[in-house]
Protein backbone atom coordinates (compact mmCIF):
# COMPACT_ATOMS: atom_id res chain seq x y z
CA UNK A 1 0.00 0.00 0.00
CA UNK A 2 1.49 3.32 -1.05
CA UNK A 3 2.08 6.19 2.12
CA UNK A 4 0.48 9.29 2.66
CA UNK A 5 2.94 11.95 3.60
CA UNK A 6 1.22 14.71 6.17
CA UNK A 7 3.20 18.00 6.05
CA UNK A 8 2.95 20.97 8.05
CA UNK A 9 4.21 24.35 8.17
CA UNK A 10 4.80 24.36 11.99
CA UNK A 11 4.46 22.13 14.48
CA UNK A 12 1.68 24.10 16.62
CA UNK A 13 -0.43 22.56 13.51
CA UNK A 14 -0.46 19.55 15.34
CA UNK A 15 -3.36 19.65 17.32
CA UNK A 16 -5.27 19.80 14.39
CA UNK A 17 -3.41 16.88 12.68
CA UNK A 18 -3.23 14.60 14.99
CA UNK A 19 -7.08 14.20 13.95
CA UNK A 20 -6.24 12.83 10.70
CA UNK A 21 -3.70 10.65 11.68
CA UNK A 22 -5.79 9.19 13.91
CA UNK A 23 -7.91 8.50 11.41
CA UNK A 24 -5.08 7.19 8.88
CA UNK A 25 -4.37 4.77 12.04
CA UNK A 26 -8.04 3.51 12.46
CA UNK A 27 -7.65 2.42 8.65
CA UNK A 28 -4.25 0.99 9.09
CA UNK A 29 -2.59 3.52 6.49
CA UNK A 30 0.83 3.91 6.19
CA UNK A 31 2.05 7.62 6.42
CA UNK A 32 4.70 9.88 7.87
CA UNK A 33 4.61 13.18 9.15
CA UNK A 34 6.77 16.18 8.54
CA UNK A 35 7.16 19.99 9.70
CA UNK A 36 8.34 21.94 6.63
CA UNK A 37 7.55 25.48 5.72
CA UNK A 38 6.91 27.47 2.14
CA UNK A 39 8.35 30.09 3.66
CA UNK A 40 11.13 29.07 6.38
CA UNK A 41 12.11 25.86 4.63
CA UNK A 42 11.15 26.10 0.97
CA UNK A 43 14.13 23.86 -0.24
CA UNK A 44 13.41 20.87 1.75
CA UNK A 45 9.73 20.96 1.16
CA UNK A 46 10.13 20.97 -2.41
CA UNK A 47 12.79 18.17 -2.10
CA UNK A 48 10.77 16.35 0.03
CA UNK A 49 7.84 16.83 -1.89
CA UNK A 50 9.56 15.73 -5.52
CA UNK A 51 10.68 12.93 -4.61
CA UNK A 52 7.71 11.61 -2.57
CA UNK A 53 6.19 9.62 -5.79
CA UNK A 54 9.68 7.45 -5.91
CA UNK A 55 9.67 7.26 -2.04
CA UNK A 56 6.19 5.19 -2.43
CA UNK A 57 3.73 8.07 -1.53
CA UNK A 58 0.12 8.01 -2.96
CA UNK A 59 -0.54 11.58 -1.04
CA UNK A 60 0.01 14.56 0.08
CA UNK A 61 -1.88 16.21 2.93
CA UNK A 62 -0.47 19.99 3.72
CA UNK A 63 -1.98 21.51 6.44
CA UNK A 64 -1.02 25.52 7.61
CA UNK A 65 -2.79 28.25 9.08
CA UNK A 66 -2.12 32.60 8.09
CA UNK A 67 -0.58 32.78 4.72
CA UNK A 68 -1.03 29.23 4.21
CA UNK A 69 1.37 28.50 1.14
CA UNK A 70 2.58 25.08 1.93
CA UNK A 71 -0.77 22.97 -0.11
CA UNK A 72 0.14 25.60 -3.00
CA UNK A 73 4.13 25.21 -3.19
CA UNK A 74 3.49 21.13 -2.69
CA UNK A 75 1.21 21.14 -5.32
CA UNK A 76 3.08 22.90 -7.90
CA UNK A 77 6.38 20.36 -7.26
CA UNK A 78 4.47 17.30 -7.78
CA UNK A 79 1.66 15.48 -9.47
CA UNK A 80 0.43 13.24 -6.53
CA UNK A 81 -3.07 14.68 -5.25
CA UNK A 82 -2.07 17.41 -2.46
CA UNK A 83 -5.12 18.23 0.27
CA UNK A 84 -5.14 21.15 1.68
CA UNK A 85 -6.09 21.47 5.40
CA UNK A 86 -6.42 25.50 6.21
CA UNK A 87 -5.57 26.09 9.71
CA UNK A 88 -7.32 28.60 12.09
CA UNK A 89 -5.91 31.58 13.69
CA UNK A 90 -6.61 33.85 16.05
CA UNK A 91 -6.74 36.95 14.09
CA UNK A 92 -9.35 35.69 11.06
CA UNK A 93 -10.66 32.01 12.23
CA UNK A 94 -8.84 30.76 9.49
CA UNK A 95 -10.70 32.08 6.31
CA UNK A 96 -7.69 33.88 5.09
CA UNK A 97 -5.82 29.84 5.35
CA UNK A 98 -8.80 28.52 3.60
CA UNK A 99 -8.94 31.54 0.66
CA UNK A 100 -5.16 30.83 0.64
CA UNK A 101 -5.30 27.02 -0.05
CA UNK A 102 -8.59 26.62 -2.12
CA UNK A 103 -7.55 29.42 -4.38
CA UNK A 104 -5.04 27.51 -7.05
CA UNK A 105 -4.13 28.51 -10.60
CA UNK A 106 -5.38 26.38 -13.03
CA UNK A 107 -3.48 23.47 -13.65
CA UNK A 108 -1.94 23.37 -10.38
CA UNK A 109 -5.02 21.82 -7.83
CA UNK A 110 -5.43 21.72 -4.07
CA UNK A 111 -8.82 19.64 -2.54
CA UNK A 112 -9.19 21.67 0.04
CA UNK A 113 -11.34 20.68 3.12
CA UNK A 114 -12.97 22.73 5.55
CA UNK A 115 -10.83 24.79 8.47
CA UNK A 116 -9.69 22.41 11.14
CA UNK A 117 -11.14 19.90 8.61
CA UNK A 118 -8.01 17.20 9.32
CA UNK A 119 -10.54 13.88 9.58
CA UNK A 120 -11.60 14.64 6.12
CA UNK A 121 -8.04 15.35 4.77
CA UNK A 122 -7.58 12.15 6.06
CA UNK A 123 -10.76 10.28 4.40
CA UNK A 124 -10.04 11.95 1.91
CA UNK A 125 -6.70 10.38 0.99
CA UNK A 126 -7.60 7.28 1.83
CA UNK A 127 -10.87 7.36 -0.98
CA UNK A 128 -7.76 8.14 -3.20
CA UNK A 129 -5.72 5.03 -1.88
CA UNK A 130 -8.65 2.96 -2.14
CA UNK A 131 -9.31 3.70 -5.72
CA UNK A 132 -6.11 0.32 -6.04
CA UNK A 133 -6.80 -1.27 -2.59
CA UNK A 134 -10.14 -2.77 -2.15
CA UNK A 135 -9.69 -3.44 1.61
CA UNK A 136 -9.69 0.77 2.21
CA UNK A 137 -12.83 0.75 0.07
CA UNK A 138 -14.52 -1.72 2.34
CA UNK A 139 -13.76 -0.24 5.09
CA UNK A 140 -15.05 2.97 4.16
CA UNK A 141 -18.24 1.75 3.61
CA UNK A 142 -18.36 -0.09 6.95
CA UNK A 143 -17.78 2.97 8.06
CA UNK A 144 -20.48 4.82 5.92
CA UNK A 145 -23.33 2.27 6.95
CA UNK A 146 -22.05 2.89 10.57
CA UNK A 147 -22.78 6.11 10.35
CA UNK A 148 -25.93 6.01 8.77
CA UNK A 149 -26.80 3.05 11.69
CA UNK A 150 -26.15 6.06 14.25
CA UNK A 151 -28.63 8.56 12.69
CA UNK A 152 -31.37 6.28 12.29
CA UNK A 153 -31.36 5.10 15.72
CA UNK A 154 -30.97 8.90 17.01
CA UNK A 155 -34.14 9.66 14.54
CA UNK A 156 -35.76 6.62 16.26
CA UNK A 157 -35.39 8.02 19.53
CA UNK A 158 -36.34 11.22 18.70
CA UNK A 159 -40.25 10.09 16.52
CA UNK A 160 -40.69 8.20 19.40
CA UNK A 161 -40.30 10.62 22.07
CA UNK A 162 -42.06 13.39 20.18
CA UNK A 163 -44.28 11.60 17.38
CA UNK A 164 -46.34 9.26 19.77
Amino acid sequence: MRKIAIIMGSDSDLPIVERGINVLHEYGVPFEVHVYSAHRTPTEAAEFVKNAEKNGFGGIISAAGMAAHLAGAVAANTVLPVIGIPISSKNTGGVDALLSTVQMPSGIPVATVAIDGATNAALLAIEILALSEPSLAEKLKEAREAGACKVLAKNKEIEEKYNG
